[in-house]
C-alpha cells in the first residue's frame, strides 16, 4: 500500500498542477494587485514612500496578501475528498464561533463581529460564508434530497438562515444579507422560477411601500396612501404576468386585465367627474375580491390550483406592505436614514448621505481616464470616510477614471463567468453546486458595493472582494474561492 502511494504520489501532483485553472488564479492575482495598488493610493502619505511601511494599511494588507498565498496553496494541496467530509463540521464549528463572538467580541462602531486575538481582528462572519457554502453543497448533493420536496426545501431554508440571524445579533446586517444571494443557487437546483419572480416582487413591493407610503392618491384625499394603491396595480400586474408566463392563459389574463382597468377607470371617472370623495383602496380590496373569486372558480373547476395562488398573492401583497411599514419602523434610525437617501425620500448631504455624496464627486472627478495613479484629491485629503473599505472602488473612478473602473468590472464580471463555467463542467454535484455558492456570493458583493458607492443602493458596510482592505474580507474569499479550485483540479477523480 506505501509502496503503491509513494509511486503514484507524483503522477498526481503533476495532475494537480496541470487540472488547476490557472486562468481564474491568474485573474484572482489581477485583483488583489490591483486592489493592493488601489489601497496604498488611498493611504498613501507623499512623505512616506515605503511600501515596506507597515504602520500603515497598505503595508499590512501586503502581510495579508502573503498570507493569503500560504492558505491558498495550502488549500490546493489538501485532499479534496476533506471538503465533502468535513462540511457539516466545519459548518458546525462556525455556528458555534459566531455564537461565541457576539457575547465575547468588543463593540466596534455599534457592532460585535470582531475577535480580537492579540494584534490581530478577525471578522468569523467572513469565513461562515464559506461554511454555509460547504453544508449547503453536501446537503444538496445528499442521495435522495429533492428540491420539490416541501421538508429539504426547509432543511435548506434553515442552513442559510440560521447563520443569517447569529450575524443580524452581532449587529452586521449587511454580511447577513450576502447569504440571500444563496438562493440564487436554489434556483439553479431546481427551485421553481415562480418563487424568484415572487421574490422580485415582493422586494419590489416592499421598496415601493417605504418610498410612496406617505404620499397621498389626491391632494382631495390625504389620509389615503399612495404607497398602497401602487401595490395594488403591482400585484394587479403581478396576476397577468402569471397566467400568460407560467399558466399560458391568454384569455383568462385577458379578463383580469380588462376587468380592473375597466373598474379603475369608471372610480376615477366618477371621482373626477361627480366630485365624489371615496377611498380608491376600497375600490383597490373590492376589485381584488372578486378576481379572487373568479380565479378560485376557474382553479376548481379545471382543476389547475395554481390560479388560486395567482389570487391569494394579490390579497397577501396589501398585508406585505403594511408589514413592511412596520419592519421599516423596526430599523435603527441611522439605517432607516440611509434607505430614506438612496430612495430620494431624504437629502442629507452633511450626514447620512455624506459618504455617497463625497463617493459620486470622486469618481465624477476622475473624467474618462482618471486624475492618475497617487494624484486623487478627494482620496489625498480624507474627504471619502471608509474609501481603503467599503469605498475603495471610489479610489479607481478617481484615479483611473472611466476606463480604469470598467476594466475592473469586467475583470469581475470575467471571473463570475469563469466560475459559472467551471462549475458547470463539474462531475460532482457537491462541487457543481459549491462553484454556483461561490458565484453567487462574490456577484452580491460586487453589485452591492458598487451600487452602494455610486449611490444605487442603500450604504451597508460590505467590502469589495478581493481590492477592500482586512485581513478578514482577503482570506474569507480567497478560502472561499480556492476551495472550489481545488474541487474542480479533481473532478476527472472522483464523482461524490
Amino acid at each position: 500500500m506505501l509502496i503503491y502511494y509513494r509511486r503514484n504520489m507524483p503522477t498526481r501532483q503533476i495532475s494537480l498542477v496541470r487540472n488547476i485553472d490557472w486562468v481564474t488564479i491568474a485573474i484572482y492575482l489581477l485583483l488583489v494587485i490591483a486592489g493592493w495598488f488601489c489601497i496604498y493610493g488611498a493611504v498613501y502619505h507623499f512623505e512616506d514612500a515605503s511600501f515596506w511601511d507597515f504602520s500603515y494599511r497598505y503595508g499590512k494588507q501586503l502581510v495579508w496578501i502573503g498570507c493569503s498565498v500560504v492558505i491558498a496553496s495550502v488549500l490546493l494541496m489538501l485532499d479534496s475528498r476533506l471538503y465533502n467530509v468535513f462540511a457539516y463540521a466545519i459548518y458546525a464549528a462556525m455556528l458555534a464561533l459566531l455564537l461565541v463572538t457576539i457575547f465575547v467580541a468588543p463593540e466596534i462602531k455599534g457592532s460585535r463581529s470582531w475577535l480580537v486575538l492579540g494584534p490581530v481582528s478577525l471578522q468569523p462572519a467572513e469565513f461562515a460564508k464559506t461554511a454555509t457554502c460547504l453544508a449547503l453543497a453536501k446537503f444538496m448533493s445528499t442521495y435522495g434530497f429533492k428540491m420539490s420536496r416541501l421538508s429539504d426545501v426547509i432543511k435548506v431554508c434553515l442552513i442559510i438562515v440560521v447563520p443569517m440571524l447569529m450575524i443580524i445579533l452581532q449587529n452586521e446586517t449587511g454580511s447577513a444579507l450576502v447569504y440571500v444571494s444563496l438562493f440564487l443557487v436554489l434556483y439553479r437546483e431546481g427551485l421553481p422560477g415562480i418563487i424568484l419572480f415572487l421574490g422580485f416582487f415582493l422586494a419590489v413591493i416592499f421598496i415601493v411601500s417605504i418610498r410612496f407610503g406617505e404620499i397621498p392618491i389626491l391632494a382631495s384625499i390625504p389620509d389615503e396612501s399612495y404607497g398602497i394603491f401602487l401595490v395594488m396595480l403591482i400585484s394587479f400586474a403581478v396576476q397577468i404576468l402569471f397566467l400568460l408566463i407560467f399558466e399560458k392563459e391568454r384569455k383568462t389574463a385577458l379578463y383580469v386585465g380588462a376587468f380592473d382597468f375597466v373598474v379603475l377607470l369608471i372610480s376615477y371617472l366618477v371621482h373626477k367627474i361627480f366630485h365624489l370623495d371615496f377611498k380608491f383602496t376600497y375600490v383597490g380590496y373590492i376589485i381584488m375580491g372578486i378576481t379572487f373569486l373568479y380565479l378560485a372558480f376557474v382553479a376548481f373547476q379545471k382543476r389547475i390550483y395554481s390560479y388560486l395562488w395567482i389570487g391569494l398573492f394579490a390579497i397577501a401583497s396589501v398585508g406585505i406592505s403594511n408589514m413592511s411599514d412596520m419592519a421599516f419602523d423596526k430599523l435603527k434610525p441611522h439605517q432607516q436614514t440611509r434607505i430614506r437617501v438612496t430612495l430620494g425620500m431624504e437629502n442629507d448631504p452633511q450626514k447620512a448621505g455624506y459618504n455617497v455624496n463625497q463617493s459620486k464627486i470622486a469618481i465624477g472627478s476622475g473624467g474618462v481616464t482618471g486624475k492618475g495613479f497617487l494624484n486623487g484629491t478627494q482620496t489625498k485629503l480624507k474627504y471619502v470616510p471608509e474609501q481603503d473599505t467599503d469605498f475603495i472602488f471610489c479610489t479607481v473612478g478617481e484615479e483611473h477614471g472611466f476606463l480604469g473602473s470598467l476594466v475592473v468590472m469586467v475583470l469581475f464580471l470575467v471571473l463570475m463567468l469563469r466560475l459559472i463555467f467551471l462549475a458547470e463542467r463539474q462531475r460532482s454535484l457537491f462541487s457543481r453546486i459549491y462553484g454556483y455558492c461561490v458565484a453567487s456570493i462574490i456577484f452580491f458583493h460586487v453589485a452591492v458595493n458598487i451600487g452602494m458607492v455610486i449611490g444605487l443602493t442603500p450604504v451597508i458596510g460590505i467590502p469589495l472582494p478581493f481590492f477592500s482592505y482586512g485581513g478578514s474580507s482577503l482570506w474569507g474569499f480567497t478560502i472561499l474561492l480556492f476551495i472550489f479550485l481545488r474541487l474542480d483540479a479533481s473532478r476527472t477523480e472522483y464523482f461524490g
